[in-house]
């Protein structure tokens, strides 16, 4: 089978887009609302792609009414996030979190989530999350009307006591299980991993 993807409807490109490309990583933004309403949502058009600097980006679109999603309207104003993992002990919270709540409802209390300080933005973390990125937008890119893009500059992490060794500096797979996006209401943990043969870079 042969599909030109500018043959097909957005619908269409969305469908065959995340059954393709998965497992996706989460990126569960949280930010305080500008009323002092903590906000979390998950968001899985997300990776890192560079080291230096550290930058991640994240596809965020309008809710389904077309409005400006709250993560957002936030991350505009304050030119700052939170990026939380999602790992199995955190994945049902999550899941709730996609909800679309109103801007006055805290997906916090929502999910039984706590709100933890960060250090060097505004916003808070989730302190339940196996890890947790502290950044700092670096450029909006205003794809189109239904997908806007934001590259944001990570400045300090957050872990669970024994997801990062001090030393090596190296993650341990014993105490992160992460899990990723497929496609609806379907995820996959990391549990089944396997080395291939050869000498390639660590």
């Amino acid at each position: 089978m042969h599909l030109k993807l500018a043959d097909v409807s957005a619908h269409e490109r969305y469908k065959l887009l995340i059954g393709l490309v998965i497992p996706r990583p989460i990126a569960w933004i949280s930010t305080w609302s500008a009323n002092g309403v903590a906000n979390c949502a998950p968001f899985s058009f997300f990776n890192v792609f560079s080291e230096d600097p550290p930058l991640c980006v994240i596809g965020i679109n309008p809710r389904s009414d077309g409005a400006m999603k709250h993560s957002l309207k936030n991350i505009r104003r304050t030119g700052e996030f939170v990026v939380n993992l999602v790992d199995e002990t955190t994945a049902n919270a999550m899941h709730v979190s996609s909800k679309e709540f109103p801007e006055t409802v805290s997906e916090f209390e929502q999910t039984g989530l706590t709100t933890a300080p960060a250090v060097l933005v505004q916003h808070p973390r989730i302190a339940e999350a196996a890890a947790s990125f502290e950044c700092r937008l670096y450029q909006l890119l205003e794809i189109s009307g239904t997908r806007q893009l934001v590259l944001g500059e990570m400045l300090l992490v957050h872990a669970r006591e024994g997801v990062i060794d001090p030393q090596s500096k190296r993650i341990s797979e014993e105490h992160y299980r992460p899990i990723g996006r497929l496609f609806a209401d379907r995820y996959c943990t990391t549990r089944q991993r396997f080395n291939l043969p050869g000498d390639l870079p660590a």
